[in-house]
């Protein structure tokens, strides 16, 4: 089980959306990745690895991008964003 913590960006980052959204991508991301934030799916991709950030999630249009501690078991919220162009 991952502890999942958000940098201070990812929170200014948060606070552009409505708190209701705000709401929907947090829990979101609690229940999507709090048990396996490291393992690809149909939402969930590995990016780059030597980028800055390792991996990227999708919530309907709202893009999380975050890096994975497997040792210390954290997954770090480093910034989200929303999709406007298809």
């Amino acid at each position: 089980m991952f502890d999942i913590k958000f940098t201070q960006r990812a929170i200014e980052d948060l606070q552009v959306f409505p708190k209701a959204e705000q709401q929907w991508i947090v829990s979101n991301l609690e229940s999507q990745l709090a048990e396996d934030a490291a393992e690809e799916t149909e939402d969930r991709r590995r990016l780059h690895p030597n980028g800055p950030v390792e991996w990227e999630i999708r919530l309907g249009k709202v893009r999380v991008f975050y890096d994975v501690d497997i040792e210390n078991g954290t997954v770090k919220i480093e910034a989200v964003g929303k999709k406007f162009f298809v």
